[in-house]
C-alpha cells in the first residue's frame, strides 16, 4: 500500500470525478497521481491537471485494495435506527475536507419511515459547506449506499437542503478539532 502523499502511477484507466465541480473525468492509464487523502473508502488525488476523486470500487487502478466491499448482513441484528444510520454516515467524506459528513454538520434530518408496501425507508436532508459544490449528488450517493447496507433498510432517499444555511458552528467538537478551528 502506497503512503499519503505519494506520486504513483494509475494501473490502468480510471472514471474520476474532478473536485469541486463533480464532472466525470477519465483518468488515462499510467497518469502519475498523488493520494492526497484516503477516507470513507475513497480517494482524493491531486494531477498536475486538478484535483480527483476515485471512488473505492476503482482501487485497484491505484495498486489499492477495495475496502468496502460488500458487507453482509446478520439476521440476527436489529434492523437500523436514526443511531446507527449517524453512525454509518461517518464514513461519507467530502472530498476536498477530511472530515465525515456528520461531524462537519451536513445531516439535518434522519426519518425512517414505512412505505404503502412495507419497507423500510430512510429519509435523510442534508447540506452542504457550499450551495456551489458540484460534488452534492457525489456525497449524497455515497451516503445512500452506506445507509442502504444496513439492516432493515429497504430504500434510502438523500435529500441536498439549503435551509438552515450551512456554518461552522454546526460541527461537532470533533470536527472543529480535526480542523484545527479549536
Amino acid at each position: 500500500m502506497s503512503t499519503q502523499h505519494e506520486e504513483i502511477e494509475l494501473t490502468r484507466e480510471v472514471q474520476a470525478t474532478l473536485i469541486p465541480h463533480g464532472d466525470p473525468y477519465t483518468l488515462a492509464k499510467g497518469a502519475k497521481v498523488t493520494i492526497t487523502h484516503r477516507l470513507g473508502g475513497n480517494f482524493t488525488v491531486m494531477t498536475i491537471n486538478g484535483m480527483y476523486r476515485i471512488s473505492a470500487a476503482d482501487a485497484d487502478s491505484l495498486g489499492e485494495v477495495n475496502s468496502q466491499a460488500p458487507e453482509e448482513n446478520d439476521e440476527n441484528l436489529e434492523p437500523a435506527d436514526e443511531d446507527s444510520i449517524r453512525e454509518a454516515l461517518r464514513s461519507v467524506f467530502d472530498p476536498e475536507i477530511p472530515v465525515n459528513v456528520v461531524d462537519l454538520g451536513l445531516i439535518y434530518k434522519i426519518n425512517i419511515d414505512e412505505d404503502q408496501e412495507g419497507k423500510r425507508v430512510a429519509n435523510i436532508d442534508m447540506t452542504l459547506t457550499a450551495p456551489g459544490c458540484g460534488m452534492g449528488p457525489v456525497i449524497a450517493e455515497d451516503c445512500k449506499g452506506k445507509v442502504i447496507k444496513l439492516q432493515g433498510v429497504d430504500e434510502a432517499n438523500v435529500e441536498i437542503v439549503w435551509d438552515p444555511p450551512w456554518s461552522q458552528e454546526l460541527m461537532s467538537e470533533t470536527g472543529k478539532m480535526e480542523l484545527g478551528l479549536i
